[in-house]
């Protein structure tokens, strides 16, 4: 990976921890707080577009890229939501963004023809490792879904798999899906990621306006009570993943899948150290092994 291409995605990373941190405690809110972040991101960034390439080399590759990546990246946040609900926090997230870049690895090379060298191979395997545990770490025994017992009270052995595994894989499953999409759109019709930004959440706003029902009567409370939060959303988080729209049109989406996964250890880091969740020393050690991969795929 190129020094320009690893400084994109360590700045995404930094964006997407930043945007996390703000919007931290707002997150059951839901819809509604969702649906104020995708219209403050398509209306902030969209006087960007001139300035950026415009809409890029296609309108028509624009509309479709931009209108399937939008479907992906909802379906994304409905898998995740539910996961959440069905399982631990700490399983789901660890597990979703555990798989994520290891899938888009994976259909990286099979699908768009990428070449990894085994240092590369091993570097993504570290991030991945760090990734997971990163998310684990804190977990407690309790957390577990409850034992399955007979008839008559006997606990029985269980078979079926933990719903937070599950839910987990399919979150990932989703997050290599919108990755290996995005950059396919933006290599093949020559898209600018500015553009292609505000397509995606200009189509994620309908798709909310369409969920939200009777949590209509929500938004203005929720503008009110939260709108330093909203603006903070709709610059950061459309950042985050602009800059890595930018380095996966010049650096292989195998690279940097994982890379900017280290806004996880980020998060973790910042949870430990100012919120003062988890163990700290345990947390850290994790933030090296990511850190380690993230230096053998700079070589």
């Amino acid at each position: 990976m190129s020094t320009t291409a690893l400084f994109l995605v360590l700045a995404a990373a930094v964006c997407h921890a930043s945007w996390n941190v703000v919007a931290h405690g707002v997150s059951r809110i839901g819809t509604p707080f969702l649906w104020w972040g995708a219209v403050a991101s398509a209306v902030l960034w969209l006087p960007v577009v001139p300035f950026t390439g415009g809409l890029g080399g296609s309108v028509a590759g624009l509309a479709l890229g931009a209108g399937v990546s939008a479907v992906l990246h909802v379906v994304y946040m409905t898998v995740l939501q539910r996961g959440y609900a069905a399982g631990s926090l700490s399983t789901v997230y660890a597990t979703a963004r555990g798989t994520g870049p290891a899938v888009s690895a994976v259909l990286a090379v099979v699908l768009l023809g990428e070449r990894l060298s085994a240092l590369a191979a091993v570097g993504i395997a570290v991030v991945v490792a760090g990734v997971v545990a990163t998310g684990l770490i804190d977990r407690r025994p309790g957390s577990s879904p409850a034992p399955v017992v007979d008839a008559d009270g006997a606990p029985r052995r269980r078979r079926r798999v933990d719903p937070g595994i599950a839910w987990g894989l399919l979150t990932g499953l989703a997050i290599a899906s919108y990755t290996i999409w995005d950059a396919h759109a933006l290599r093949t019709w020559e898209l600018s990621p500015v553009s292609f930004m505000v397509g995606v959440t200009a189509v994620e706003v309908v798709f909310y306006t369409a969920t939200l029902g009777r949590r209509r009567r929500e938004l203005l409370d929720v503008a009110r009570a939260h709108w330093p939060r909203v603006l903070a959303f709709g610059v950061l988080s459309p950042l985050s993943y602009i800059l890595v729209l930018v380095a996966i049109q010049t650096t292989p989406v195998a690279l940097v899948a994982p890379a900017r996964e280290t806004s996880v250890v980020m998060v973790a880091v910042f949870g430990a150290l100012v919120l003062r969740e988890g163990s700290v020393a345990k947390r850290l050690t994790a933030s090296v092994v990511v850190l380690g991969g993230i230096a053998l795929l700079a070589l």
